[in-house]
């Protein structure tokens, strides 16, 4: 027995999201039936976390314990001619029991893409969230440091979300304009549902003068003095990277 490690990328437009649901086809469920047709046996993979409907990744972990005797050179082709062409087994390798896809990761790395343009883009349609009006990119990255540190980001998660606790650190927060996509990096210890989603959605109504930078605090302390903030489209998320 060993534990095969799988780094994944994948477009999430057309699935409910990673986990398994009855309500729909997961990149989970795709993933363990192309390994079921491979080994000829199922495998129930753990992944580092969780991506929602819509949501895209470069670089999901997930690892399963296999009798297998096949090379990782056949995990990674063999799922991939197994896979459709929105799921892709990037790379596959062996790491001891101790390793945890989940419980090992010590921080995740998203980005949000955000299409600043009058006009949209039909190549970025299914990866930016399009903003027709002009963002004050300055006043989004003053407000972002707000973010950086531990705090209580319970105003920054949806109904549904079942974390035990709501305090996370977050280690970065980046904003930076590449051509018309602004690109909102958050590296954090862990997010609630939704969290990432929320920050760029109070970000982008702060860039719009829509509220004041201060109202980041606000929330973050739970004054209730400030309205809820809002929530971007999932389509502009992506999961780069899991640290470990």
């Amino acid at each position: 027995m060993v534990r095969v490690v799988l780094t994944v990328a994948y477009d999430g437009s057309a699935y409910v999201g990673w986990q398994c649901q009855p309500n729909g086809i997961s990149i989970q469920q795709r993933l363990e039936e192309a390994i079921e047709d491979l080994t000829g046996s199922f495998h129930r993979l753990h992944s580092s976390g969780r991506t929602d409907a819509g949501v895209h990744a470069r670089a999901m972990i997930c690892h399963c314990d296999t009798g297998s005797p096949l090379p990782l050179k056949a995990w990674r082709e063999g799922l991939n001619s197994r896979l459709p062409d929105d799921i892709a087994v990037q790379d596959a390798r062996l790491e001891s029991f101790e390793f945890h896809a989940r419980f090992s990761a010590k921080e995740k790395l998203y980005r949000y893409q955000i299409l600043s343009a009058q006009v949209r883009s039909p190549l970025e349609r299914g990866h930016c969230w399009h903003v027709k009006k002009a963002l004050d990119v300055d006043l989004m990255r003053a407000a972002a440091l707000a973010f950086v540190g531990e705090h209580d980001f319970s105003s920054f998660r949806t109904t549904g979300c079942a974390a035990k606790t709501t305090v996370r650190n977050i280690s970065q927060v980046d904003v930076r304009v590449t051509g018309q996509v602004i690109q909102v990096d958050v590296r954090g210890n862990g997010f609630l549902k939704n969290m990432v989603r929320m920050m760029v959605g109070t970000l982008v109504d702060i860039g719009l003068n829509k509220r004041p930078g201060a109202d980041i605090e606000a929330l973050l302390n739970r004054s209730g003095t400030v309205r809820p903030a809002l929530t971007a489209p999932a389509h502009g998320l992506c999961l780069m990277k899991v640290f470990y």
